[in-house]
């Protein structure tokens, strides 16, 4: 009896732990976010221009507001699913992009992982490096969080007309088309359009807020775009194929590793999807976890560019 009372106490404890840790996170991104929006061209620049840096430190915490959404995908940001999604909705307005396109979009990540998602990767045998180049340079720069900003416009059509869609980018190497269907799912669909109309407005405030320095945001959001692209894939890039529990666990400095939420344990993560982000690191550790490279070099060796598959009987394997 008292070890089940023990056990009671401890998730009790546990459950207390992570809703005061997912609140206090979600109310600081909160801030921070109505801070670039808003109180950045409203209060600051009036006084001075140069005020307009502060903008760099907030885009460079975009790894940060990423890992929180991340946290509301998973149902980990608060123990109330009620709570967690409402946070997650929130946030992703600020962001910029739906909550239900974001969470469709990782789950589908998981799902598929190296199997239909595996950006970086070309047939030689139906394109070329260079053919393939383009379209893997603009989505490592920005490309992605473009496309998950672009698909807003999606709220404007019929759900039949998403799901129409849907069948008609539907290939094997992308998981573009399972994410339309779900997206138009009728249930799904009314929050994506009222979180589209809310991203409209909150974001076209603020830029009629910044008046002649609408540019500004316009660089921060670039940087975060840019950030949250380049980091997208580096975990997965030239990982076995067909394998969706392949991800590489990226060294980071202590504090950097707070900040970036354990994110950077990212094979940890898909093999534990239900971990909380503080959770990460101790159960790294206790399993003698070794990293596989630093986060850095890691993002970095992306910039070789698109990598051809060899194709035998056996399986595919990268060249």
């Amino acid at each position: 009896m008292t070890d089940r009372r023990t056990g009671n106490a401890f998730r009790a404890q546990r459950r207390d732990d992570g809703r005061r840790i997912g609140s206090w996170l979600t109310g600081v991104m909160v801030v921070l976010n109505l801070l670039q929006l808003f109180a950045v061209p409203l209060l600051l620049l009036p006084r001075d221009p140069a005020w307009g840096w502060a903008l760099l430190p907030l885009a460079l915490l975009t790894t940060t507001f990423w890992a929180v959404i991340h946290e509301a995908v998973h149902g980990n940001l608060h123990p109330r699913r009620s709570r967690n999604d409402r946070y997650g909705r929130m946030l992703a307005v600020l962001y910029g992009a739906p909550f239900a396109l974001l969470k469709a979009g990782h789950l589908l990540h998981h799902r598929y992982s190296r199997t239909r998602d595996r950006g970086e990767v070309y047939d030689p045998a139906r394109s070329s490096w260079a053919k393939a180049a383009p379209g893997y340079y603009l989505r490592l720069f920005g490309g992605l969080y473009l496309l998950e900003v672009a698909a807003v416009v999606l709220a404007a059509l019929p759900a039949a007309a998403v799901r129409r869609l849907a069948h008609a980018v539907d290939e094997p190497d992308t998981v573009a088309g399972p994410l339309l269907e779900r997206v138009a799912r009728t249930e799904v669909f009314w929050q994506f359009r009222i979180d589209a109309a809310a991203i409209a407005v909150l974001h076209g405030a603020a830029f009629v807020a910044y008046g002649s320095h609408w540019w500004m945001l316009l660089a921060a959001l670039a940087g975060r775009g840019v950030i949250v692209s380049l980091s997208d894939n580096a975990y997965h890039y030239g990982t076995d194929l067909d394998e969706p529990l392949e991800a590489l666990n990226l060294e980071l400095p202590a504090r950097l590793e707070v900040l970036a939420l354990s994110f950077n344990l990212h094979g940890m993560h898909h093999r534990r999807p239900g971990l909380r982000w503080y959770e990460l690191r101790p159960a790294f550790d206790a399993e003698g976890g070794r990293c596989d490279s630093g986060w850095f070099r890691a993002v970095a060796r992306q910039i070789r560019g698109p990598i051809g598959i060899v194709t035998d009987r056996s399986a595919d394997r990268l060249s």
